[in-house]
C-alpha cells in the first residue's frame, strides 16, 4: 500500500505546496486517486527483487538518481522527467518484479521494437543495452543492489523517451518549418506517463499511448503498405509513350488493379484506375493521363513511404482528444468537417491562404465564439497599403465600383466594404480570435471551388457552404440562417451559446471514408519533417 510519507507528500503535491508545476500535479493526482478494490499495479508494494530486498535497491536507485552523471542519449528534460516518477514512487523499482526482469520490462522491449511501425526512429535508444537487459539472464545470478537500479533506471529512461515521442511527437514542430502552432501539454505526457506505470497490463498502457482515432490507424496500415512495396523494389517510372501494359503494372502495384486482367477490358480498367488513383490524389477526375496525374505517378514509392511517415508524425503533434463536438479544416484537402459526438455530420470545400508573400495558412486550434451576418469587410493595412492604393492612382472609382468606403479611427484612415453581395467575406464570418487574425467566412467568389487546388486566398479560410456551417454552429434552422444572411441587419453579432473548438491543421496524406488520400504539399513543409524521419521510413 502507499505509505503515509508518500500520501503526505502526493497530497502536497496535488494540491500544489510542493514546487514543481501543474505537470507534476497531474501525475500525484492520478496517484493518490485510487478508488475502489486496488487493482493496479503499485511499485512500492515489491517487497524484494531477486533477494534484494525493496529497501535497499531503494537507496541504490536513489543513488544513481542523485548522480551527476545522466545517459547521454537523455535529453535533460526526459531525465528530469525520470527523476520526477522516481520522486513520486519513493524511488521504488517500476520495472523489477520478485522474480527479475519480467513482463513489465519485456512489454517495454516489445513497444521499442514496435516503434518503426508507426514511423519512430529508434536509433536513439540503446536497444543493445535494453536487450541485453530484458533477454539476458546473467543479471539473474548475483544481483546487487547497484546492477538491479542500473537496469531499472535505463528502463524506466527509454519508458519516457518512448512516452514522449508517442505522445508528443519524436520531432518538434519549431525546428523542421512546420508553422504548428497547436502546443504540446506536458500535463497529459505525465499523467500518462503515471496512468501506465499503474497499469496491471503494461502493454495495454504503452499501447493506448498511441493515437487511438481510425485516421491514425489507416495511416499506419497505409505506411506497412508501402513499406511491403518498397521491399519489393517499388515501382518503376513510367515514361511519355507507355503502354497499357506497363500503366496496368503501375497501378497494380499500387494496389489499384488486379495483377491480371483480360486483355479485352484492360483500356476500360485503366481507365477506371486512374480516375480512381486521381480521386485519391485530389486530381482532376477525368481517367487520362495529364500532366498532373503522370507526375503523380511517378513519385517513387519510397518517397510516399516516407509522405505517409511524416503524416503520422504530425498526428502524434495532436491533442489525443479534439472534443466531442469541433470544426477541423485540413488545409492541404481544401476541406472543412464539422463533427459532433464523434461523427463528421458535415463537410465542404474551402479556400486556403496562398502559398506566397506570408499569406499561408498557419496551423493553430482556438474556439469559435461569435458569427457575424452581413460583415463590413475591413481591409487590412497591408492590402490597403500593397493593393488598393495602388489601384487608387489609375482608378479613381475602384472604391465605388466595388462598394467600398473610407472610415476613420481617431486620425487614421482605412478602407472598408460595405455588408451585401459584393462584399468579400460574403454574407457571414465565423470568429475564434487567435493570434493570425484569422477567421472562416463566406465568399462572393464562388467559381473558386470549381478547381481542385484552391490555395489563393490572403489567409483566411473561405467556405463553399457557409450557412450550413452557420446551422450547425447556432443551433439555427436553415429558414433562420437564411433570413439574417440575406435580409437581417448588417453586421449584426451573433454570440454562441457554446464555444466551438476549431482546428486548422496541415496532412498531406490523410484518411476519409475509409480510404488514404495523399494531398498537395501546399507551402512545401513536407521535404523537412521527412528528412527527420528518414531512419523510420527505411524498411
Amino acid at each position: 500500500m502507499i505509505s503515509p510519507t508518500l500520501r503526505a507528500r502526493l497530497t502536497r503535491i496535488a494540491l500544489g505546496v510542493v514546487v514543481g508545476g501543474a505537470a507534476v500535479a497531474v501525475v500525484a493526482y492520478v496517484a493518490l486517486n485510487r478508488r475502489g478494490p486496488r487493482t493496479k499495479y503499485i511499485p512500492q508494494e515489491v517487497p524484494q527483487v531477486l533477494g534484494v530486498q525493496t529497501p535497499n535497491l531503494q537507496g541504490a536507485i536513489a543513488v544513481r538518481i542523485d548522480s551527476a552523471v545522466k545517459p547521454t542519449w537523455v535529453t535533460p528534460e526526459r531525465w528530469a522527467r525520470v527523476k520526477k516518477l522516481y520522486t513520486i514512487y519513493e524511488n521504488a523499482p517500476l520495472w523489477l518484479e520478485p522474480a527479475g526482469v519480467k513482463d513489465r520490462a519485456g512489454a517495454l522491449l516489445k513497444a521499442l521494437e514496435s516503434a518503426p511501425e508507426h514511423a519512430l526512429r529508434t536509433d536513439a535508444y540503446p536497444l543493445d543495452s535494453i536487450r541485453r537487459v530484458v533477454l539476458s539472464p546473467k543479471i539473474d545470478s548475483g544481483a546487487t543492489p547497484q546492477a538491479l537500479a542500473d537496469a531499472d533506471v535505463l528502463l524506466t529512461a527509454a519508458y519516457v523517451g518512448y512516452a514522449s515521442d508517442m505522445l508528443m511527437g519524436q520531432v518538434d514542430p519549431r525546428t523542421v518549418s512546420q508553422s504548428w502552432f497547436i502546443p504540446a501539454k506536458i500535463s497529459v505526457v505525465d499523467s500518462a506517463l503515471a496512468r501506465a506505470l499503474e497499469d496491471t497490463s503494461m502493454e495495454q498502457g504503452l499501447t493506448a499511448m498511441a493515437p487511438q482515432d481510425s485516421e491514425y490507424v489507416l495511416l499506419k496500415a497505409a505506411y506497412a503498405h508501402f513499406q511491403k512495396i518498397v521491399v519489393g523494389g517499388g515501382w518503376t517510372a513510367i515514361e511519355h509513350g507507355v503502354s497499357p501494359e506497363e500503366l496496368h503494372a503501375r497501378l497494380a502495384n499500387e494496389g489499384y488493379m488486379p495483377d491480371s486482367v483480360d486483355a479485352d477490358s484492360l483500356s476500360n480498367q485503366i481507365t477506371r484506375a486512374l480516375r480512381q488513383f486521381q480521386l485519391r490524389h485530389g486530381l482532376d477526375v477525368d481517367g487520362k493521363l495529364g500532366k498532373a496525374t503522370f507526375a503523380a505517378l511517378n513519385v517513387p514509392a519510397a518517397e510516399r513511404l516516407k509522405q505517409i511517415g511524416s503524416n503520422l508524425e504530425r498526428h502524434r503533434w495532436l491533442p489525443r482528444s479534439l472534443g466531442s463536438r469541433y470544426v477541423y479544416v485540413n488545409v492541404p484537402s481544401f476541406r472543412l468537417d464539422a463533427y459532433d459526438s464523434g461523427q463528421r455530420v458535415l463537410s465542404m470545400k474551402v479556400v486556403v491562404g496562398a502559398e506566397f508573400d506570408g499569406r499561408a495558412t498557419p496551423v493553430f486550434s482556438d474556439s469559435m465564439r461569435t458569427v457575424v451576418f452581413r460583415p463590413y469587410w475591413n481591409v487590412t493595412p497591408t492590402i490597403q497599403k500593397k493593393e488598393i492604393v495602388p489601384k487608387l492612382v489609375t482608378d479613381p472609382e475602384f472604391l465605388e465600383r466595388n462598394d467600398m468606403e473610407f472610415y476613420n479611427i481617431g486620425r487614421e484612415q482605412f478602407i472598408r466594404q460595405r455588408p451585401g453581395p459584393l462584399n468579400s467575406l460574403g454574407l457571414v464570418k465565423f470568429l475564434f480570435p487567435n493570434d493570425y487574425n484569422i477567421y472562416l467566412h463566406d465568399t462572393n467568389q464562388k467559381e473558386l471551388f470549381a478547381t481542385n487546388a484552391r490555395a489563393v486566398s490572403h489567409g483566411c479560410v473561405r467556405l463553399e457552404r457557409p450557412a450550413a456551417l452557420a446551422e450547425f454552429v447556432l443551433g439555427w434552422s436553415k429558414d433562420s440562417v437564411r433570413s439574417a444572411m440575406n435580409a437581417g441587419p448588417n453586421d449584426r453579432s451573433i454570440g454562441l451559446k457554446q464555444k466551438v473548438p476549431v482546428y486548422i491543421v496541415y496532412f498531406t496524406t490523410y484518411a476519409r471514408d475509409g480510404q488514404v488520400y495523399f494531398g498537395e504539399d501546399v507551402y512545401k513543409r513536407d521535404e523537412a519533417l521527412k528528412n527527420r524521419i528518414t531512419a523510420a521510413a527505411a524498411p
